[in-house]
């Protein structure tokens, strides 16, 4: 899935909207430490009251929130896997009883706590519904397009939340006019805050893709690796933090630890190029890179004496998988920081090439090259010419 999925997915959850059916919502309350379900309750998801719905609805957005490969990961299930949650969710989907759902949803939960213990109570929510998406724009002049003919997929989507304890207060009582302490003990369901989620099927060039399953983890380029490898049955990950982190070693073995900053600046320069032209033709996969990329980039970019073996050498000593390729839009850090005694800047790291390091009078100094004039609380710093 790319993030423009995703998106228009995650808008679709609102009140009253025929492109969104939501038919179920499976609650289950399950006891910290032991594990266990302590309460299951079904219902059709309409006969909430708006304020719950709405409430789920923040909920569910935030499953489908966050940057892909760093929060938002597309898992591929693993082959041959006995009790696959994959034959899970899809037998689940494709119940027509509510009770053989029930059955198939609590299967998932077993396995969730089989092997993880929290120090609270959680609350698993699923729900089942029916996901419609336009097949083109509605015309204003013809009025043809828009619902006349949509794309429908069934999908389930989970959401894992932690229970917080009520805090003690002193509340002003409206009937009795009076101050009281706050006797409140029903726990709070953090529904702002998932600790996981997932979306099942994937969705790619708007048909269900059974074979993957969107994974929301609780912090950013932090996925719980049982939960996705003991739970949902999938194959390992790299997050975007460790491919930026690999790109940037393979760049060290291959160019040294010292480098020009036009240099450098080029080389994200190249990649963000291929990552716009890529959304630019509207292609569906993003664009990746093996070694062979990498060792054009670096020479378009201006790294001298660039050499073919150098370049695999570096790629194979750094990726363990010789086969993987690197995403192109994992390895542009969204800005620069260069920190010193006297200032800290953060730039795009395209505009490294505007930085030099020079020495001048015999000091250590950043040039910053810059199109306006440099105002400090309301003055114009005079310019000095040299």
């Amino acid at each position: 899935m790319n993030a423009k999925d995703i998106a228009n997915i995650r808008k679709q959850f609102k009140l009253n909207n025929d492109l969104m059916k939501i038919r179920e919502i499976l609650n289950v309350y399950v006891q910290k430490e032991s594990g266990e379900i302590y309460h299951s309750v079904i219902s059709p998801f309409e006969m909430l009251d708006q304020e719950s719905q709405e409430l789920f609805f923040i909920n569910f957005k935030k499953v489908l929130t966050g940057a892909l490969d760093a929060k938002l990961f597309e898992l591929k299930f693993q082959r041959d896997v006995e009790d696959s949650t994959q034959m899970i969710l899809f037998d689940g989907l494709q119940s027509d009883t509510t009770d053989d759902w029930i059955d198939y949803m609590h299967q998932i939960v077993g396995k969730m706590f089989a092997h993880t213990v929290y120090e609270f109570d959680t609350v698993v929510t699923f729900i089942r519904g029916e996901y419609r998406k336009a097949t083109k724009k509605r015309d204003p002049e013809s009025e043809e397009g828009g619902d006349d003919e949509v794309y429908s997929n069934e999908f389930i989507l989970c959401s894992l939340n932690k229970t917080d304890q009520p805090k003690k207060a002193l509340v002003f009582d409206y009937v009795e006019r009076e101050f009281r302490s706050n006797n409140a003990f029903d726990p709070i369901i953090n529904l702002a805050q998932p600790l996981s989620g997932f979306l099942f099927p994937a969705f790619n060039d708007n048909a269900a893709d059974v074979n993957h399953i969107l994974y929301c983890a609780g912090k950013a380029n932090q996925p719980d690796e049982t939960f996705i490898e003991i739970v949902l049955n999938c194959e390992e990950i790299i997050t975007a933090l460790e491919e930026k982190d690999s790109f940037e070693l393979i760049l060290n073995k291959v160019i040294g630890d010292t480098v020009d900053a036009q240099v450098i600046s080029n080389v994200y320069e190249e990649i963000d190029r291929v990552v716009q032209v890529n959304k630019e033709n509207e292609e569906s996969e993003a664009p990746k890179l093996d070694s062979r990329d990498i060792e054009r980039i670096l020479r378009v970019s201006g790294v001298e004496n660039v050499d073919t073996a150098k370049v695999e050498h570096a790629f194979k000593a750094i990726v363990d998988d010789e086969k993987h390729e690197l995403k192109a839009s994992n390895l542009v850090p969204k800005s620069v920081k260069i920190e010193t005694k006297v200032a800290n800047l953060s730039l795009s790291p395209m505009d490294l090439k505007h930085v030099k390091y020079i020495m001048f009078q015999g000091k250590r100094c950043l040039l910053l090259e810059i199109d306006d004039d440099v105002v400090v609380e309301g003055f114009r710093l005079e310019s000095e010419i040299h």
